[in-house]
């Protein structure tokens, strides 16, 4: 089974909050013919829009292809969090790598939130960036870990834009009494995710980039040119970047082995009027501790968006009875709203829960396993590729030589794996430990 088919229609967004409040309905004709390009982008979310627009940008020929409509995937369906720095702490990474890879890593990290302000503005997208992502902390042990880590930023980077913030604190922008305290990163933020895809695309077009939607992949022919293989046409490209993500199948083994595709699930509440002072007292995000972490923000219009629960197979669960479970611990004061909305989608992990930079062939690069940190990784991980098929692969070489194992069997044995693991991290949050 094809995850890009197992849960959705072809050609279509999931039924979310967020295709509800596209910022537009524009389709792009499907590849037919054959074709040449300097470069080839396969996958039209986050990553791939990005690569295509500073590829564009930079003079080169471009054209995308989406299996079925720009913003399809994770980046259309994710929680639109924009978070500072790396997936992992800057303790883990200094341990992990040491403080000077360390630091060059946070400053990749902290460019990514840089470039999604930038693009917003160069291109006049109608897109709202709102600062504010909150770390709500289930014990004192988080809580002190929590305004540690706040110090040490603001002592060892510069980064002053973390408040560390008691239980009082806490509870008085979000009024729930699941957590104990935890900090609010003000130089983090949220916004529409597949708008801010859509707006992507809106600029590639501007720049040249040719667009196709409903064009899959299905064969990927090495050599100089590379060919790129759809039901209906072929791209020949001296350049092919991968930027499927979760949805890249089996089109680079080599990449399959190191990325685990996972599903997570987000619902929309109805519109909370003055209920909203229940969740939160101000326009920021929030992603709590737990392993499988719940995740939320509000809408525009004053609804709940909140994400919670994951699965490993290829077919969606109950969506609702998934993601109502962990929305009642958090606020059980909302058990008789009703939910509007409910959608999953595939994302990607790794076993370091870094992303996973290679170069499947010769003349191809790739970049996923974003780990819940897509938003801004994602869309640097387009520029970073960019900059290397122009021949600056400073960035895109220090990315690769992050030590990312695969996982053990390749992509036959990691799902097992993953389920086995992610049971007993749940047991350990049940249990509190």
């Amino acid at each position: 089974m094809n995850l890009l088919f197992a849960n959705d229609r072809k050609g279509e967004h999931a039924p979310s909050y967020y295709a509800a409040t596209a910022l537009t309905d524009r389709r792009w004709p499907e590849l037919k013919g054959r074709h040449r390009a300097d470069v080839c982008v396969v996958g039209g979310g986050f990553t791939g829009l990005s690569a295509a627009l500073h590829l564009a940008e930079k003079g080169y020929s471009v054209r995308l292809l989406e299996a079925h409509r720009v913003g399809f995937g994770a980046s259309g369906r994710n929680g639109g969090q924009v978070g500072s720095g790396q997936r992992l702490e800057q303790d883990d990474l200094e341990k992990a790598h040491g403080p000077e890879m360390a630091r060059r890593l946070w400053d990749i990290g902290e460019d990514a939130k840089a470039l999604i302000r930038d693009l917003i503005a160069r291109y006049e997208m109608d897109v709202t960036f709102h600062p504010g992502i909150a770390h709500a902390c289930r014990t004192q042990s988080e809580v002190a870990h929590s305004h540690h880590m706040a110090e040490k930023l603001a002592r060892d980077y510069g980064y002053d834009q973390v408040e560390p913030l008691s239980r009082e604190a806490l509870h008085a922008i979000l009024p729930s009494e699941a957590y104990l305290g935890g900090d609010i990163d003000r130089g983090a933020g949220h916004l529409h995710p597949l708008n801010f895809a859509q707006a992507l695309a809106l600029a590639c077009e501007k720049a040249g980039v040719t667009i196709h939607e409903g064009s899959l992949v299905h064969h990927i022919r090495p050599g100089e040119p590379v060919r790129v293989q759809t039901e209906h046409g072929h791209i020949d490209a001296d350049h092919l970047i991968f930027a499927a993500n979760g949805y890249l199948g089996n089109l680079a083994p080599r990449v399959a082995s190191h990325v685990m595709p996972i599903n997570n699930f987000i619902v929309a509440t109805e519109p909370l009027g003055p209920r909203v002072a229940e969740v939160l007292r101000e326009n920021i995000a929030v992603a709590d501790t737990k392993f499988v972490v719940n995740y939320w923000r509000l809408s525009d219009d004053n609804r709940l968006l909140f994400g919670g629960g994951e699965s490993y197979g290829y077919k969606f669960p109950d969506i609702v009875q998934t993601v109502r479970k962990p929305m009642l611990e958090v606020y059980p004061s909302l058990a008789d709203v009703k939910i509007d909305y409910a959608w999953g989608g595939t994302l990607a992990i790794t076993r370091t829960r870094m992303p996973y930079f290679a170069r499947p062939l010769k003349n191809a690069l790739s970049a996923s396993g974003f780990s819940g940190h897509g938003v801004a990784m994602g869309t640097m991980a387009g520029k970073i590729m960019a900059e290397a098929v122009a021949g600056q692969a400073e960035r895109f070489d220090l990315m690769a030589g992050l030590k990312v194992p695969g996982f053990p069997g390749g992509s036959l044995l990691r799902s097992p794996l993953l389920v086995a693991a992610m049971t007993w991290f749940s047991m350990r949050d049940k249990l509190g430990i």
